[in-house]
């Protein structure tokens, strides 16, 4: 059971700006993204100015707990985030979405909550963790396509990212699951830029002798192309699994073995459309029609339908009787229906809904089943690890917006937080800080810190 710490935080407590929150500015200075997968700069999404903060405890991905267990033994640092993100964005109320089967959680944090913050038990589903999901869960709200939550008067931030707010440090480590064919499901606080070899190792190795390895959450990962891949500011898992497990050779499918066999095979059943999480709310999302324009010299020709795609993979993954990848058929769609100017014509008056949405939901225990997980154990426990890096590669671009800038030269000797690199000015972007002492190495893409 989570408790606040005596003197950080007293029950019913509003914030006290005399207490040294973050500004804005600072926010910028420590680098400060949004730690759930977007790494959009946090000090950005907080200058706009609304009513309701939602914090995103979600984690609708299979396999994943980070955001739990920050939740279960980092409540304090992560409500005075909030608290200070609310402030910073004006907002009035602030609310924590969390899943209901957490009961314990939920008890935890309504015992602590101040006033203002109060928790939201969501259903045990996916994608309840994308921020459209989140919104109109919470608020009956629903984003227009291609809008961001601040055009329903909401902001979302995820669990970490508040909880850095309120340490007021330098973003150099990172909390991450490493989950599946390991010795030991664990949550831990990593070195950003060690590498996911040096992770896993740390969870007890693999289990099998041949695997592959998934960064983010198995529906929405990307295939690591070996163990010397970085973690970064963005990294909430790290998922092992056997080389010839199916999500392993789903994630490394070449597009044009996709598009040959989604141009012979789709029936058009629709079951990808009935299921997609932004057409159930009404958005102009059809996977089922870009599939179609397999059909045609390049996909887009269609419609906007595969520009609003959210990339959720549940049309892919889940919903498809023919295992065919609708997800990938749009996303090869953007940049055509980009190009030819095909946007969303509607107002957010005119956005309706499905009736059904709300029986449409999949449950994460069939997700699970689904995607052939049930034999891993689905935990994922916060851990003490001491790692001792000898090096750590900090890519230039590990947020969204451009690349940062370096402000060290080869050679230069850094020391645990000091700046490396920065957004050019007048560019979105984020500042980066090393992560261990040691000597530098200027990449075009990449500081490397050497002990």
């Amino acid at each position: 059971m989570m408790t606040p710490k005596s003197g950080n935080f007293v029950h019913g407590a509003g914030f006290d700006a005399s207490s040294g929150a973050p500004s804005l500015e600072r926010i910028e200075e420590l680098g400060i993204v949004g730690a759930g997968g977007g790494g959009f700069p946090t000090a950005v999404k907080l200058q706009a100015k609304v009513p309701l903060l939602i914090a995103n405890a979600a984690e609708c991905e299979p396999l994943l707990h980070k955001d739990k267990e920050l939740l279960h033994h980092h409540a304090d640092p992560f409500l005075r985030g909030m608290q200070a993100a609310m402030q910073l964005a004006g907002a009035r109320e602030g609310v924590i979405g969390v899943k209901e089967k957490y009961q314990e959680i939920i008890a935890a944090l309504e015992a602590v909550a101040p006033a203002g913050i109060r928790v939201v038990a969501l259903p045990d589903c996916y994608p309840a963790g994308d921020e459209f999901i989140l919104v109109h869960m919470v608020t009956g709200r629903v984003i227009p396509p291609g809008g961001l939550p601040k055009d329903v008067d909401c902001a979302v931030a995820n669990v970490e990212t508040l909880m850095n707010i309120a340490l007021d440090q330098p973003v150099t480590h990172k909390y991450l699951t490493v989950a599946g064919a390991v010795e030991n499901p664990v949550t831990l606080r990593v070195p950003i830029g060690i590498t996911i070899g040096e992770v896993i190792d740390a969870a007890g190795g693999p289990t099998v002798p041949d695997f592959g390895v998934l960064l983010g959450g198995v529906m929405m990962a990307k295939p690591a192309a070996d163990l010397n891949v970085p973690v970064t500011k963005t990294t909430g898992g790290i998922i092992v699994l056997p080389a010839e497990h199916a999500l392993i050779r789903r994630h490394n499918a070449p597009w044009m073995h996709i598009a040959k066999i989604g141009r012979s095979a789709c029936d058009q059943c629709r079951f990808c459309t009935e299921f997609c999480p932004r057409y159930l709310l009404g958005h102009p999302i059809e996977p089922h029609r870009a599939m179609q324009s397999l059909g045609f010299s390049e996909p887009g020709d269609l419609t906007v339908a595969t520009l609003y795609c959210c990339e959720c993979n549940l049309c892919t993954m889940f919903a498809c009787p023919e295992d065919l990848d609708p997800k990938n058929v749009c996303v090869q769609g953007k940049p055509v229906a980009r190009e030819r100017g095909l946007t969303w014509k509607g107002t957010p008056e005119s956005i309706t809904p499905h009736p059904m949405g709300e029986y449409r939901r999949v449950p994460m225990r069939r997700l699970i089943a689904k995607l052939g997980l049930g034999e891993f154990r689905n935990e994922g426990p916060l851990a003490e690890h001491a790692f001792a890096p000898h090096r750590v590669t900090l890519p230039l671009k590990q947020h969204a917006g451009a690349a940062a800038a370096a402000v060290v030269k080869s050679g230069d000797r850094v020391r645990l937080g000091d700046l490396i690199a920065a957004p050019e000015s007048g560019k979105l972007g984020a500042r980066i800080h090393a992560s261990m002492d040691g000597r530098v190495t200027v990449g075009s893409d990449a500081v490397v810190i050497e002990a």
